[in-house]
């Protein structure tokens, strides 16, 4: 009958809700705390491929609200209401997943900037460590000379 959704509407509903499925599962991976740069990049990788996913759905998404609007529109009130607090479950998980998503996203680029930081400081650090350490195996001036004692210790 007119008042209800074309075949279509069904198939894109299930398309959407495996995908959520599946992107919520993802998702609710632990959080591993990662030391290792590569594992982070490779991580976020795939955050950013299920954004890029999340954006190719959303077609669909659109699509089920246009047709939930013209059943709601045609149909009997009771069909529409149903069809409407179906996709508002949908636009609901929707909505959270997206938020969830940009948020690891955004957490994990935090944690590789401090990391890409520290890895910085660290190897300043060890390069300053090894000099001193050469410093210090150095011949110093007899104690008589301190303009030459005080050149050194500047330097140091």
């Amino acid at each position: 009958s007119d008042s209800l959704p074309p075949a279509h509407y069904k198939e894109t509903m299930n398309t959407i809700l495996m995908w959520m499925q599946q992107s919520e599962t993802k998702l609710s991976m632990p959080q591993v705390a990662i030391a290792e740069y590569e594992t982070m990049e490779q991580r976020l990788r795939e955050l950013k491929a299920l954004q890029s996913s999340l954006q190719e759905q959303q077609k669909g998404l659109t699509y089920l609200s246009t047709t939930v609007e013209e059943l709601s529109r045609r149909g009997p009130a009771e069909v529409g209401r149903s069809y409407r607090s179906e996709l508002e479950v949908v636009l609901g998980r929707w909505k959270k997943l997206s938020a969830q998503l940009a948020e690891q996203c955004q957490k994990l680029e935090e944690r590789m900037t401090k990391l890409q930081r520290f890895q910085n400081d660290t190897r300043t650090l060890k390069k300053w460590m090894a000099e001193v350490d050469v410093f210090l195996k150095e011949e110093w001036p007899a104690l008589g000379d301190s303009e030459a004692l005080e050149k050194q210790l500047e330097q140091c």
